[in-house]
């Protein structure tokens, strides 16, 4: 099952009818429980439990979590240091990093509790009942909503935090849909996209130093420019590591790419998604400014469709 995503807002609701949360900087996750033990999937369905071994047990016996894993850096939320422990796969690599970069879980929904789905009632009921479970641990946490929205969209711009997320009390939980019911507003520009390409640093017969990046559209792959900014050091050889095996001859963007960009470039198969930090799109369509953070593991291309 994938989880219920939030529509972007253009202006911050007001009134009864809303609820408002911090938007986390982090991996959006489902948490199944039995029995005690959690079963992590993360947005494109994929089983992210061994990632985070911290999170393997929670205080509920039966129950169907919606939350963010979040890494905290100096007590503000760092993707940049979640994107280290995103992609393990190995259980003793992932609990040496446990140890050096700790995560929490910030819960925000109930789905299911003790056998009884609660995707059909009111968000005011879910929150209601999560409430109930008390999660409240340096590890598992359920943080509160607020309402007024605006005073929580400044208050957030004012701290650093990448913005709020707005729902109706009424809302329903369609798992999979898109819904206004829920709207996102972010202090950042932030986006995914696709690599289609990686260059080398300059002087190096192997390390990498860009990637060229595309936003998936009905089209095809279209390009949205080069990005250099963030790539070095334990980043750029997870990189070089990750599209190593994904190299192919021809370029997979379906537009022209400028030739600053395209020589030299290794193509790759365009399945890897990555987080893109930049000051949006210019009159060309390329990213102004971009600056890499880091893989998206929890996400496919069609994701970003």
């Amino acid at each position: 099952m994938r989880p219920m995503l939030a529509t972007r807002g253009t202006h911050v609701p007001t009134g009864a009818d809303w609820q408002h949360e911090v938007k986390w900087d982090g991996m959006r996750v489902l948490v199944d429980v039995r029995r005690g033990a959690a079963r992590l999937a993360s947005r494109n369905e994929n089983d992210a439990t061994v990632a985070f071994p911290e999170l393997a047990a929670l205080p509920a016996d039966d129950a169907l979590l919606d939350g963010e894993v979040v890494a905290f850096a100096d007590g503000a939320p760092s993707f940049a240091a979640l994107a280290e422990r995103m992609h393990v796969s190995r259980a003793d690599r992932a609990q040496r990093l446990a140890e050096r970069i700790p995560v929490t879980l910030l819960v925000f929904d109930l789905l299911r509790l003790d056998g009884r789905d609660l995707m059909d009632e009111p968000l005011a009921v879910r929150r209601e009942a999560l409430a109930g479970l008390d999660l409240n641990d340096d590890r598992w946490q359920t943080p509160p909503a607020y309402d007024d929205g605006p005073m929580l969209f400044d208050a957030t711009l004012q701290q650093g935090l990448e913005g709020i997320v707005s729902k109706r009390v009424t809302s329903r939980y369609r798992p999979g849909q898109r819904s206004k019911d829920w709207l996102k507003f972010a202090h950042r520009r932030r986006d995914s996209y696709v690599v289609g390409g990686w260059r080398r640093e300059t002087d190096s017969l192997d390390r990498l130093g860009a990637v060229l990046v595309g936003e998936p559209t009905s089209a095809g792959l279209l390009y949205r420019g080069r990005v250099g900014s963030g790539i070095a050091g334990r980043k750029a050889a997870l990189l070089r590591e990750v599209l190593g095996g994904l190299g192919r001859e021809t370029k997979p963007f379906v537009d022209d790419v400028p030739r600053p960009d395209s020589l030299g470039t290794t193509w790759v198969e365009p399945v890897l998604v990555v987080e893109i930090e930049s000051l949006g799109p210019s009159a060309q369509g390329r990213l102004r400014q971009p600056s890499y953070v880091g893989t998206r593991p929890d996400l496919t291309p069609e994701d970003l469709s």
